[in-house]
């Protein structure tokens, strides 16, 4: 599974997202919206967002059980 977290520097809840993945051994592509205009106007108010390859999404806030189903759901 493929997994990106919307983000951008200085966002402590972005910073909280990674610290969750983290916890659970699990790394995602971590992609700055500043760094596209289309990204800013689509996750600029939700981020941290976690995507998988599917397209399904997860919008903070989430918490560790949150995540985990999210990551082990079927597709």
């Amino acid at each position: 599974m493929s997994l990106t977290l919307y983000s951008t520097a200085g966002c402590h809840l972005c910073e909280e997202a990674q610290v969750l993945l983290a916890g659970l051994g699990v790394s995602a592509a971590v992609v700055d919206i500043l760094d596209e205009p289309s990204l800013v106007a689509a996750y600029g108010e939700r981020i941290p967002v976690l995507k998988r390859d599917g397209g399904q999404e997860l919008g903070w806030p989430f918490d560790s059980e949150q995540l985990k189903a999210f990551l082990w759901q079927q597709s």
